[in-house]
């Protein structure tokens, strides 16, 4: 199974600075999908998801903002 790789915009993460898995943003269909799963991504600028292997990141200049 190759591992996609999908970039973020600062705006794509939620107030907790993460997303969730499965994503739309990773094109997921009903047959690959897992459980839900948080990802954090403000604090390091990329996360992997622990069962699809899918790889979230930061484009490249992206800031997030926010007290946390």
């Amino acid at each position: 199974m190759t591992q996609a790789t999908v970039e973020l915009l600062a705006k794509d993460l939620d107030n907790n600075g993460g997303i969730h898995c499965p994503s739309a943003q990773a094109d997921m269909k009903l047959w690959n999908n897992h459980p839900r799963v948080f990802l954090g991504i403000a604090h390091q600028g990329r996360a992997k998801c622990p069962y699809c292997g899918t790889v979230y990141q930061l484009k490249a200049g992206e800031v997030v903002q926010g007290g946390h």
